[in-house]
């Protein structure tokens, strides 16, 4: 059994590494490796534009796996995902806030529109937070109903806002919630990856406790997790991950629910190994999906949401058909 794990995931290691050099130099114009030299435009490009999109896809789609599995495993709910929890609701409704008042410059290379998308998600964790400790009570499905109510609330002021703007910025809030990796250079790379990476590193070492946590609270406390701690941990760095991603590439759905369950289906494993096959897994998925995204329409592009949306439905009939005809079940344990 451990060897067939290694081999499966020394394949999607090597898999991995050939998508990362493939992509850049595929778009509306293939960019050969060999004429480079020769071509000064080319090159300005493929650095400049097409390595910095590849690096902040990998990013994005890795991130929202990540913590996709961290929720399903932590609320034992296989819809659980990060946007469940009111992140993505917070973050559209700081960013179209932000472009309703105009606020169109940058600080620091970090535009106005992803500070307003990553308070707004902050502001929406926070507003989790407050309502589950006024039930004083660690229930994964207190929190969980909480989050949803937080994403309805956002979801709603998003739409008074829309609303209230004008046709132009109603356009381009719309646009902004499609998602998309839209950078140019590394600066928006930059931006993201204090913030992801101390999201990541309380994840990784909190990876073990994920098992714990899905034999039940009650048993995991008898085991010695601290489960408030716990979850509070799992839930910032959610919030600093998913907050960080959503204030450079817009919400881009349905990565951190198809993700999981794929790796799950594959690895069948405990998350010390599940974890790494995820962050792997998502990345690549979402730089395969921009990849298409860039060229389907050449020479438009189509934004990465919705090629992943497209994704998003006929994966579920399939998972349904696939747990009924080979029995598999949606239980992590």
């Amino acid at each position: 059994m451990m060897k067939s794990t290694a081999l499966q995931f020394t394949g999607l290691l090597v898999f991995s590494f050939a998508v990362l050099f493939i992509s850049p130099f595929c778009g509306m114009d293939f960019i050969s490796p060999f004429a480079l030299s020769s071509h000064p435009l080319q090159k300005s490009i493929l650095i400049s534009l097409r390595i910095p999109r590849v690096i902040a896809a990998f990013i994005a789609g890795s991130g929202l796996s990540l913590c996709g599995m961290m929720f399903q495993a932590m609320f034992k709910n296989p819809l659980a995902d990060p946007f469940t929890l009111g992140i993505s609701s917070g973050a559209s409704c700081g960013a179209a806030a932000t472009i309703l008042l105009g606020l169109n410059g940058a600080f620091l290379s970090i535009t106005f529109i992803s500070m307003g998308a990553f308070s707004g998600a902050a502001l929406a964790m926070l507003c989790v937070f407050l309502l589950s400790s006024f039930q004083r009570t660690t229930s994964s499905i207190t929190t969980l109903l909480a989050g949803i109510a937080i994403s309805f609330l956002f979801s709603s002021l998003l739409m008074f806002m829309q609303y209230l703007s004008s046709l132009r910025d109603s356009f381009h809030i719309v646009r902004w919630l499609m998602g998309g990796i839209e950078v140019f250079g590394y600066d928006q790379i930059l931006s993201m990856l204090p913030f992801y990476c101390i999201g990541m590193i309380l994840i990784v070492i909190k990876l073990p406790i994920l098992d714990q946590l899905l034999a039940g609270d009650d048993l995991a406390q008898t085991r010695g997790v601290e489960i408030i701690h716990s979850k509070s941990l799992f839930l910032l760095a959610a919030t600093l991950i998913v907050g960080s991603i959503v204030a450079v590439c817009g919400p881009i759905g349905f990565v951190g629910l198809m993700i999981p369950h794929i790796s799950k289906m594959i690895f069948k494993t405990k998350h010390l190994i599940l974890g790494p096959a995820c962050f792997l897994s998502g990345g690549i998925f979402l730089v395969i999906c921009d990849t298409i995204s860039r060229i389907i329409i050449a020479p438009a592009e189509m934004p990465v949401g919705v090629i992943t949306a497209l994704l998003g439905g006929p994966f579920f009939l399939w998972l349904l058909f696939f747990r009924r005809s080979k029995g598999f079940s949606f239980d992590y344990r």
